[in-house]
């Protein structure tokens, strides 16, 4: 990703509607869907500045990577460890069969071999283990967002699940979210396209706005994983080894 990208990341991902909602709904998602075992060994892979470590960290010992050296610092002061720096798809150095969750959020597709990366992710769980995988759905929505974070592609539910059967995986409770606000977010990437201001700025919306997305996006944690949600802008699933 660009250098602009971590720092932004640096600076909002406390106070974004997106990322504070994202990660009180996979919680809820691994809550009632992991089924993960007391002090579960948890690895994040492409943690970025670690903001998701200590929601992971409810759910066991949490361990992590990430190649941005800056990214890769503030996280491990967040996780009071290092984070490793081991970079897909091989993982070097990483430990085979030893994680009860692997968790790459909005990581995969970053990597040109998808495929290769699950693989590698898979071998590292222990019997049992699951992968917990987001990733930006509709290709049709490429942006300079996806641009300026060095995105390969954004998935269709079909071709995540291809992905992840080629890896030698199966998909479970595999779905869309972030579904009530996609009517704005394709209004706004097409808008973008129709007037040349394609903008890559994540930043926080006015403070209003912001609390009002995050209202609507956390309440999918009701929903995830219980209902069939609609198309969203992101594809979450739970994988395991066939």
């Amino acid at each position: 990703m660009d250098r602009i990208v971590y720092d932004r990341m640096a600076a909002h991902d406390s106070t974004h509607w997106w990322y504070r909602a994202r990660r009180d709904i996979l919680a809820d998602f691994l809550t009632r869907e992991g089924h993960l075992p007391r002090h579960a060994r948890i690895l994040e892979i492409g943690c970025g500045t670690g903001h998701n470590l200590p929601m992971l960290a409810q759910f066991g010992t949490v361990e992590a990577i990430e190649i941005d050296p800056a990214a890769r610092e503030i996280a491990s002061q967040r996780l009071g460890k290092p984070v490793g720096a081991a970079p897909l798809p091989a993982l070097t150095g990483v430990e085979r069969g030893a994680y009860d969750l692997v968790a790459v959020l909005d990581v995969v597709e970053h990597i040109e071999d998808d495929v290769a990366a699950l693989r590698a992710m898979a071998e590292c769980l222990k019997p049992g283990g699951k992968i917990l995988i987001t990733v930006p759905a509709h290709q049709w929505l490429w942006s300079a967002h996806d641009t300026v974070n060095h995105h390969h592609r954004r998935y269709s539910k079909a071709s995540l699940a291809k992905a992840i059967g080629a890896a030698g995986l199966k998909s479970r409770k595999l779905g869309y979210f972030n579904s009530l606000l996609f009517p704005l977010a394709a209004a706004s990437r097409i808008a973008g396209r129709l007037t040349g201001k394609d903008d890559s700025d994540d930043s926080p919306p006015p403070k209003l706005v912001n609390t009002v997305f995050e209202t609507v996006f956390r309440f999918e944690r009701h929903l995830l994983g219980r209902v069939p949600l609609s198309p969203g802008v992101s594809i979450v699933t739970l994988a395991s080894p066939k």
